[in-house]
């Protein structure tokens, strides 16, 4: 290829100089810009109508259904039908007891046999009848003797009642208490207490109370110290350290028994403004 004609030639002529250019290669190459840009517009184009043809799709399949209508559904109470009780059975026919033979009392007076009217009975008849105040056939049997009726004293003695003395005990007679009272128990709290516990934890200005409780038992050792609520940042878990880490309590008693008693304190956190 001549040097001027060089500068204007294209690309696959000069690559192509010199060789067959009727095998094939040069005019796939030479064509293949427009084929690209066939390719990508058919591939639009059945892009696009794809798209239509869902969209039509849509709008046919929401004109078949109608609007969508939700109605309220009010359920009512369904009673089953009550059954008729059956009827109560027959009451068992009474049954009336024998007869048991009575032989009448007659007082003893004495009068002249002449003016006897009727003779008492026998003795041999009177061991197996009953006396009474007439004369009636019936079954013969044995005298039974009147029970003896007892007389009592008047005072009814109330039930005994064993008391469990080994559970846990909600109320009692006298309540465990702290070494030294009330006044000594705020000032261990006040002393061991790490009141700026919510202020380091970011607390907003209020008051934050927790409720712990703890048992105290027989000998005044505490356990089973739990927080009943949280207010947060920190609060219920420094209240529980501070209790836990007490001294023995003076344990409650109940019937001159010492007991284990749950015992309930609330803590109220402060923070200020300015803190």
């Amino acid at each position: 290829m001549d040097v001027n004609k060089i500068l204007s030639a294209d690309f696959l002529d000069i690559l192509f100089e010199g060789r067959n250019k009727e095998y094939g290669a040069y005019e796939l190459r030479k064509t293949y810009n427009r084929r690209f840009t066939i390719a990508i517009a058919v591939m639009i184009g059945v892009c696009v109508l794809a798209f239509l043809l869902n969209v039509l799709a849509s709008n046919k399949t929401e004109k078949d259904n109608g609007p969508i209508v939700i109605q309220d559904v009010q359920l009512q109470n369904v009673q089953e039908e009550k059954k008729p009780e059956p009827p109560p059975p027959p009451p068992p026919p009474k049954v009336e007891p024998p007869k048991i033979e009575i032989k009448q009392f007659t007082p003893p007076k004495i009068v002249k046999d002449e003016e006897v009217k009727e003779p008492p009975p026998k003795q041999e008849e009177l061991e197996k009848t009953t006396i009474g105040t007439i004369n009636q056939e019936g079954v013969q049997t044995d005298v039974i003797a009147p029970p003896v009726e007892e007389k009592g004293t008047g005072v009814v003695e109330a039930p005994k009642v064993t008391e469990d003395y080994d559970k846990e005990f909600k109320t009692v007679q006298i309540q465990a208490k702290f070494p030294g009272g009330p006044d000594a128990w705020m000032k261990y709290l006040q002393r061991n207490l790490q009141s700026d516990v919510p202020t380091e934890n970011g607390a907003p200005t209020g008051s934050y109370t927790v409720v712990v409780s703890f048992l105290v038992d027989k000998d005044g050792n505490i356990s089973e110290v739990k927080a009943e609520n949280d207010p947060g940042y920190g609060t219920a878990g420094e209240a529980v350290r501070v209790i836990s880490r007490g001294p023995k309590w003076i344990p409650a008693v109940q019937n001159g028994r010492n007991v284990i008693y749950r015992q309930k304190q609330a803590i109220t956190f402060r923070v200020e403004e300015g803190q």
